[in-house]
């Protein structure tokens, strides 16, 4: 199964150490941080998410993106 690119928007800004194992590039906003990249199924992306969970980060929008 081919990956899907998604846009992820928190408040705030990411430890760094949240993103070990993922491959995607983040730009800070005034107020969120806006990751992007590919995530290879839904396993991998409710993996990410729970790690958030692990950081008491505050999940904005998970968005998938058409490619």
């Amino acid at each position: 199964m081919a990956s899907s690119r998604y846009e992820i928007r928190i408040t705030g800004v990411l430890p760094p150490e949240a993103l070990l194992d993922f491959d995607l590039t983040s730009a800070v906003a005034p107020v969120e941080t806006v990751l992007c990249g590919e995530i290879a199924d839904s396993a991998a992306l409710q993996g990410l998410l729970a790690r958030f969970d692990t950081f008491g980060v505050r999940l904005i929008e998970v968005r998938r993106l058409h490619q």
